[in-house]
């Protein structure tokens, strides 16, 4: 009976991998831009689900289990549980398929679409992807042109509402079917292990005691008319200072200052392969994601290092790209290194799909964006074409102005997945409540002066694996506000601290084997609460400023990174399905040649 158990997981072992391997590279081509798969793609999605539906190695794993000891049997457990996760029964395999291409179809469409907005003088149609128009509603001057690409980024929004209510009727018919209360109560809980009214009990205990700054705000604009206006919004508040913190921030630059900064921080790949692609192009998907082809495995007992991708769309020579670009960097870094590192003996415990937690895989890439974004990094590496540093008196005058906006930092965050909640528990759903909805919140939590679609925008709105996911997001910043404040008890700083590399690591390494509070509770000796983000959303100005001045302080005694970027990890630095350079020369040398191709790009 142990040989038969151990042939069973010698084959699951081997069948989800290559089930997961193909489907994952097809899908990184589609998402890339090569339409030409998406039959393929389809067949690949079918194949993985069938294989994760499967009673048969479902009932197979129980019977084993009944004998099963030690080693053997937790190897079992695992799969028992990742089954668990997928049940189905047969009917509903034909209306997964047709979810599937549904959301495919959006996505072409999507990928393919007129994008840009009617300029206000000349009345010529003017080009620009929906990030770009982003990107100018936050730096233009002329709000003629804000506003009209606030217009044109509305009209996007309404564009697949009508496909959007098929989606949510057929996810809410297959969660029913499970037994579950509707969509969202299924992803919560299978990706989680958590309630709707526990992960919004959260919600609205930062609503509550955060909502005080929309009197602010109202007050603010008593001294600037128009805020309020949703095209005038962030360029009031924070345009002035994209464009001021635009040099320091080169996009050419961040390739190397991220590697030399996870080298410092002792991240380590694990001897895996990445594959990054940065650039925005036609076809491409608007969005930045991770994933992994590979994930790391195990034959006859020795480690098979993985591979993992990521992308961003990031637009050489505008304002904001570097930035944009850095935070991708370490965001989707995080991703990578993080299940680069899992090292379970059974390979349903390394990938990004239940039982890992979103939320948990969430948690990490967090954790370094945020790295990204602190006083500490930006004073430390972020320098313009002078080699002058990013300056402190910059950073005050930026928390000056946009003290009274950080309580309501997780707003955006909520409001989508409040919006997908009330979505996927309204009853008849239609296009028309839909859009309600989306004002509804959108009002709620960022009171703008008229409401704004752009929660419907949001790409992970239209695929099944990651809408209802958000709250995810959520949930990874009060984690990571509690792992700070563990770290900066324990080590005083983190920029620069192998140590950080070393500690996570270790959890990493448990790939999913732990549920999300569990890990949470692990990594940071308490359970997961809202107190450690809503004492940081909250602090006075003169404490915020305090707080960022002794970490600075601190970082004095920190020696600065000189040695040689060292990743343990096999990368190219791709377009499309060009590969522009590697670092098989090192890590250096990789950067400069990517900086050379950018130029000429």
């Amino acid at each position: 009976m142990e040989k038969n158990a151990k042939k069973l997981l010698e084959e699951l072992n081997q069948k989800y991998k290559k089930l997961h391997k193909k489907y994952e590279e097809l899908y990184w081509l589609f998402y890339m831009g090569d339409h030409s798969v998406k039959e393929k793609m389809n067949k690949a999605s079918v194949a993985r689900d069938a294989f994760r539906a499967n009673k048969k190695y479902a009932s197979a794993v129980e019977k084993f289990l009944e004998s099963a000891r030690g080693k053997e049997k937790e190897k079992l457990s695992a799969w028992k549980l990742f089954f668990s996760k997928y049940q189905a029964p047969e009917n509903l395999i034909e209306l997964k398929k047709r979810t599937d291409e549904l959301e495919n179809k959006i996505l072409q469409r999507r990928a393919k679409r007129k994008e840009g907005y009617k300029d206000p003088w000349s009345g010529k149609f003017v080009k620009a992807s929906a990030a770009r128009m982003s990107m100018i509603m936050i730096t233009d001057g002329d709000e003629a042109v804000r506003k009209a690409c606030f217009r044109a980024k509305e009209e996007l929004a309404e564009e697949y509402v009508s496909e959007y209510v098929r989606l949510v009727k057929m996810r809410n018919e297959y969660a029913r079917e499970l037994g579950y209360e509707d969509f969202y109560d299924y992803k919560a809980r299978t990706t989680d292990g958590m309630s709707k009214e526990e992960i919004f009990s959260i919600f609205n205990e930062i609503y509550e005691k955060t909502k005080y700054a929309f009197k602010d705000i109202g007050k603010m604009e008593k001294r600037i008319p128009g805020l309020r206006k949703p095209w005038n919004f962030s360029y009031m508040m924070s345009g002035d200072f994209r464009k001021e913190e635009d040099p320091y921030f080169q996009f050419d630059e961040m390739l190397m200052r991220w590697g030399r900064s996870f080298s410092a921080l002792g991240v380590d790949f694990n001897g895996g392969s990445l594959k990054l692609d940065l650039l925005e192009r036609k076809g491409k998907h608007g969005n930045a994601f991770c994933n992994w082809p590979d994930p790391v495995s195990f034959k006859s007992g020795k480690k098979i290092p993985g591979s993992s991708n990521f992308t961003c769309n990031a637009i050489p020579g505008q304002v904001g790209s570097g930035i944009n670009a850095g935070r991708t960097l370490f965001h989707e870094g995080g991703h990578a290194a993080h299940l680069l590192n899992a090292e379970q003996s059974e390979i349903c415990l390394n990938t990004e799909y239940p039982p890992a937690s979103a939320a948990w895989d969430e948690t990490q890439s967090t954790l370094f964006e945020n790295i990204f974004h602190g006083i500490e990094w930006k004073t430390r590496y972020a320098r313009n074409r002078e080699g002058e540093k990013y300056p402190f008196r910059l950073f005050e005058r930026k928390t000056k102005r946009l003290h009274k906006l950080i309580p309501l930092n997780l707003a955006a965050i909520i409001s989508v997945s409040e919006f997908e909640k009330r979505v996927y528990e309204e009853k008849n759903a239609n296009e028309a409540k839909v859009m309600k909805i989306a004002k509804e919140v959108h009002k709620k939590h960022f009171d703008r002066s008229e409401p704004s679609l752009s929660i419907l925008s949001v790409p992970h709105l239209y695929v099944s694996e990651h809408s209802c996911y958000y709250h995810g997001y959520g949930l990874a910043e009060l984690a990571v506000c509690q792992w700070r404040d563990y770290f900066h008890k324990k080590y005083g700083y983190i920029v620069d601290n192998p140590r950080i590399g070393k500690e996570v690591r270790k959890f990493w390494q448990m790939g999913s084997s732990r549920t999300f509070k569990e890990f949470v509770k692990l990594a940071t000796g308490k359970h997961l609460s809202a107190n450690a983000y809503l004492r940081e959303a909250t602090m006075t100005l003169r404490e915020r400023i305090s707080s960022a001045e002794k970490k600075l302080k601190k970082m004095e005694t920190v020696p600065e990174y000189k040695k040689r970027v060292k990743l343990n990890a096999s990368i190219k630095m791709v377009h499309g399905k060009k590969i522009i350079c590697d670092n098989k020369n090192g890590f250096e040398e990789m950067s400069r040649k990517y900086k050379r191709w950018l130029k000429e790009f």
